[in-house]
């Protein structure tokens, strides 16, 4: 017995020890969390195989199902965890913070807790050590390959740093984040499936494909561009000599989370950015959920101190709005 036991271990040394050589041989500062990396390429294989052979034929109310539902995860990510739980751009009323809760659950991400304090530490430390999807260690790293990495120790020593008393003392989110795991459940795969097959009238097979496969790593998907697109690819008109920039492939997708330089440079503005020519669904939707008092304090930066900051600190391919808007008005 004493020999087994004693081979097991042995083999399982040897087979962290293997692990460890091939995560070196990779150039990989962190660890490599191999169920994760397993669980995502699981899910994409099943989900590419599954889609191909079930998406079609589909109901048309499944498609605009699916976009809805897409939408929605993109409000609860945007509007929710972003900017009201991470930055406290805007207050909010009961059933508005009932429906974002929602919202967030049903795009399947970490808790409320854990996407907080990753995003508060990367805003701290944007794209150094310490920030956990830190873009200059490539777009793969800054995309997905953060979440098949254990975090270093700056990641982790920087998180012990922030202040989350605002998650933690809050008695709703403290009982949303304790039963996130049946929250995510419910709203992101059985309500959607029930919704599509008994409603709408979709097979189970074309809802699997469309709901739990599709819809949900487009969001998925669509929100890591944050990370990796708007931290590569785009302008900095607001600060030159920081990683984020502006991308309008990243404010389609993530309804309009794309203006990131902006929000680096201010990130307690509760639009995330100037509207002008990118999209910006979650601003508009704070801003009409305003007009009825479900959310209310929107913090912003002042047009003047804008135009101050970009001034200073822009690459010069931003067009001063105010000025334009004043010469505009003078000349009429």
């Amino acid at each position: 017995m004493e020999k087994v036991e004693k081979n097991k271990e042995i083999h399982t040394a040897s087979l962290s020890e293997t692990l460890q050589s091939f995560e070196k041989s990779l150039g990989f500062k962190n660890k490599i969390k191999w169920n994760n990396v397993i669980i995502i390429v699981l899910y994409h294989v099943i989900g590419i195989y599954w889609s191909y052979k079930y998406a079609f034929p589909a109901k048309w109310q499944t498609l605009v199902f699916a976009l809805a539902m897409f939408v929605f995860n993109g409000v609860g990510i945007g509007a929710g965890v972003h900017r009201l739980w991470t930055h406290r751009a805007f207050k909010v009323n009961l059933p508005f913070h009932l429906i974002l809760l929602a919202a967030y659950a049903s795009a399947g991400q970490n808790s409320i807790y854990e996407w907080v304090l990753d995003h508060r530490v990367h805003h701290k430390y944007s794209d150094t050590d310490g920030d956990p999807h830190n873009a200059n260690r490539g777009l793969f790293f800054s995309h997905i390959g953060w979440l098949m990495s254990k975090k270093n120790e700056h990641v982790l020593s920087g998180g012990k740093q922030i202040d989350m008393s605002d998650i933690t003392d809050d008695p709703l989110l403290r009982f949303y984040n304790k039963y996130f795991a049946y929250m995510k459940l419910i709203f992101c795969y059985i309500l959607p499936f029930y919704i599509n097959v008994y409603l709408l009238g979709e097979t189970w097979q074309c809802t699997i494909a469309w709901q739990w496969f599709i819809r949900f790593l487009c969001a998925f998907h669509g929100e890591l561009t944050v990370n990796s697109l708007a931290h590569t690819f785009g302008s900095r008109p607001y600060n030159k000599e920081i990683v984020p920039t502006q991308n309008k492939f990243v404010s389609l997708v993530t309804l309009g989370e794309g203006t990131h330089n902006f929000h680096h440079a201010f990130p307690y503005d509760y639009r995330s950015g100037e509207q002008f020519d990118y999209f910006n669904f979650n601003t508009f939707l704070i801003d009409m959920f305003s007009k009825i008092g479900w959310a209310y304090d929107l913090r912003a930066a002042t047009p003047a101190m804008i135009d101050s900051v970009s001034q200073r600190l822009g690459d010069g391919t931003r067009i001063n709005r105010s000025r334009m808007t004043h010469a505009e008005t003078e000349k009429e």
